[in-house]
């Protein structure tokens, strides 16, 4: 029998509409899902609607499960919270997370999903995606006991560092970010919140995550000698110059990139992708990570509500997408 589901495709740049799509009857070694919940990663899904990922990047960016090329028409996607209706029986009735597109059902093999631990509610494990990230980077930055930190950009991977980062002993985690009212998401956090002219200096590390060249100038400006710019934003189409004259040679000062893509090669040695994401679902367990969750639509609405999202008209970190009400074709 034929299965039925709708899906959120982006029909050209700034456009987006819902399409019916069929799905195929899970094998032996695949699940259906029915999707709770997903969410709009606003920095790069955004960056994706506008159609802004270079030629050049084309095959990096391709998410898990994506269907379409870039720029269009395209199914982009990777948060996504569901329900097992069926597979083995160690999955089936099992909340589990993928890194799958805004579609109301869908067939993946078992071992792309992994179960949610009990004491995450689903509604929180759409961050699953953006902790892992996270997690990443701190094992790329293998911050040390007693560091001096700020994380400049107070978006949704900068505030799921600082969430992390607020876990560690003895640190100064300082959260910066333009936007004043960014100071509530830092409390909600458990660390501290600066504007960027009123930052905290004589940083050991600066996770840098503004996406903007002003960031990262300012980033630099904030480190001790021989500190370390962590490098998080990705600019897409755009170009970006660095101050790399002045104090930058004296001071011995370090920028590092972090890409979620590949396992930071400080662990990569001994975890996998698996591990990298069942820790940042652990991570999850900590209601203050629903500070991150700033606003939610219901998925027949993501044509109307992505437009907003990628021109700021509606401000968010993650944007949930909710399902409940999702009627699939007859």
């Amino acid at each position: 029998m034929e299965r039925a589901a709708r899906a959120f495709w982006l029909r050209s740049p700034g456009h987006g509409e819902i399409r019916d799509v069929a799905l195929p009857e899970p094998g032996d070694d695949e699940v259906l899902v029915r999707t709770l919940c997903s969410g709009v990663s606003r920095g790069t899904e955004t960056l994706v609607f506008r159609g802004g990922v270079p030629e050049s990047q084309h095959r990096v960016m391709r998410a898990p499960f994506q269907d379409g090329e870039f720029p269009g028409p395209v199914k982009y996607g990777y948060l996504n919270v569901g329900l097992v209706e069926a597979g083995p029986r160690h999955l089936l009735g099992r909340t589990v997370f993928c890194l799958y597109p805004h579609q109301t059902r869908y067939v993946v093999p078992a071992s792309a999903v992994t179960p949610v631990p009990d004491a995450v509610p689903a509604g929180r494990a759409v961050l699953a995606g953006t902790v892992e990230t996270a997690v990443n980077a701190l094992w790329d930055a293998a911050p040390l006991i007693g560091d001096r930190i700020a994380v400049v950009g107070a978006g949704m991977v900068g505030a799921g560092v600082a969430a992390v980062l607020a876990k560690y002993p003895a640190v100064r985690v300082q959260l910066v970010d333009a936007e004043p009212a960014r100071a509530g998401i830092a409390k909600a956090l458990g660390v501290d919140f600066a504007l960027p002219e009123d930052a905290a200096g004589d940083c050991d590390l600066v996770v840098h995550a503004s996406a903007t060249e002003a960031g990262l100038a300012r980033s630099l400006e904030l480190l001790a000698p021989e500190g370390t710019v962590l490098e998080l934003s990705w600019y897409g189409d755009r170009r970006i110059s660095l101050p790399l004259g002045e104090a930058f040679h004296s001071r011995r000062l370090v920028v590092r990139s972090s890409q979620v893509g590949t396992v930071s090669p400080v662990r990569g040695g001994r975890r996998t992708y698996a591990d990298r994401l069942a820790v940042a679902l652990d991570l999850l367990a900590d209601p203050a990570f629903d500070a991150l969750i700033t606003g939610e639509c219901a998925f027949d609405e993501l044509p109307q509500v992505l437009p907003k999202l990628a021109s700021g008209e509606l401000p968010a970190l993650c944007h949930r997408v909710l399902y409940e009400t999702a009627a699939d074709p007859a």
